[in-house]
């Protein structure tokens, strides 16, 4: 099975059922692989844990 893995931000409940449906669907139709044999993962990553050039992101201005 195929896996989709997608880190971000917070994301809504209503954002992560879009994301997973559409990436599905697109992967689906990119791979011919039906969309039930695929797996999505959506990782939320806070932004005190995620840096950018050295800087945390939640210290950026």
């Amino acid at each position: 099975m195929p896996v989709i893995t997608l880190e971000a931000g917070s994301l809504t409940k209503e954002q992560k059922e879009q994301l997973a449906k559409e990436l599905t669907a697109s992967a689906s139709k990119i791979t011919g692989i039906p969309e039930k044999g695929f797996i999505t993962i959506l990782k939320e990553n806070s932004y005190d844990n995620v840096a950018v050039g050295g800087t945390l992101i939640s210290e950026r201005n």
